[in-house]
């Protein structure tokens, strides 16, 4: 028995998948545009903050009727067995997936953080910043720490951010540091050796936002203890930036003075 050729498929199928993979890819490309220009233009001053927050949730709604006018497209080809219009909804559901997935993790790192923008190794006595103050005249958020409030949010949320204790002389770490500090790629403000104190400023990549840090490290009788602060100039929430900024500084000092970090055991 010969095998009999698979019926046609029908001619409003035919007509109509093409349109929806292509309309898929179009408004999966504007999606991923408005998710991915605001950054870059805020970080520019052509766009406001609230502006490129708001055409970042609109890609993020556009990546959602991309995602699902794909799939459509997709079922719709395969039925057809037009694999010559695949292309154009694969780049739809790819498009659309990241317009809104990118997002939906952020937010939900978001919701896994407390609302807060400014981390210190030292909550009691925070180091404070001084030569950087000038440059945040504008910044939204206070350069003043939030007190006991703030401070058992952080414990609860980052118990791991704690003070540094070393038994090696001052002078050591703090050359150490200041290094860490250029190697990151941090902006130094001010340093002043005589007071171990370091300032500098850190920018984030897309949005270009400005987190400030300062370090701070003190003589002890067997060594130094280095507290380290780092706060954003802008947002409530960090969505956990600081804390792992801190951690990144910690885990490269470490490396740098050659020492285990105990809080990577």
């Amino acid at each position: 028995m010969s095998d009999q050729p698979s019926p046609p498929s029908p001619p409003a199928i035919t007509q109509w998948a093409p349109r929806i993979a292509l309309a898929g890819a179009v408004v999966g490309i504007l999606a991923i545009l408005a998710f991915a220009l605001p950054g870059p233009a805020y970080h520019s001053d052509i766009l406001g903050l609230g502006t490129a927050f708001g055409l970042m949730k609109y890609g993020a709604f556009g990546g959602i009727i991309a995602t699902v006018l794909s799939i459509i497209a997709l079922i719709m080809l395969l039925t057809a067995r037009l694999r010559v219009h695949y292309g154009r909804a694969l780049l739809g559901l790819v498009l659309g997936m990241l317009a809104f997935g990118i997002p939906y993790m952020w937010l939900k790192k978001a919701e896994s953080v407390p609302p807060i923008h400014d981390i210190s190794t030292d909550t009691v006595n925070p180091p404070q910043f001084h030569a950087i103050l000038p440059l945040r005249a504008k910044a939204p958020n206070s350069p003043v720490y939030g007190g006991a409030a703030i401070a058992a949010l952080q414990h609860k949320a980052y118990p791991d951010i704690h003070t540094m204790v070393f038994s090696l002389y001052m002078a050591q770490v703090y050359a150490a540091a200041l290094q860490t500090v250029q190697s990151l790629g941090w902006k130094l403000v001010s340093n002043d050796p005589a007071t171990g104190i370091i300032e500098a400023t850190d920018t984030t990549f897309w949005f270009g936002f400005k987190d400030d840090v300062v370090i701070r490290i003190t003589p002890q009788s067997s060594g130094c203890r280095l507290d380290i602060r780092s706060e954003s100039r802008v947002g409530k929430s960090d969505i956990g930036k600081n804390a792992e900024r801190i951690r990144t500084f910690r885990a490269a000092l470490y490396r740098r003075l050659g020492l285990q970090d105990s809080a990577q055991k």
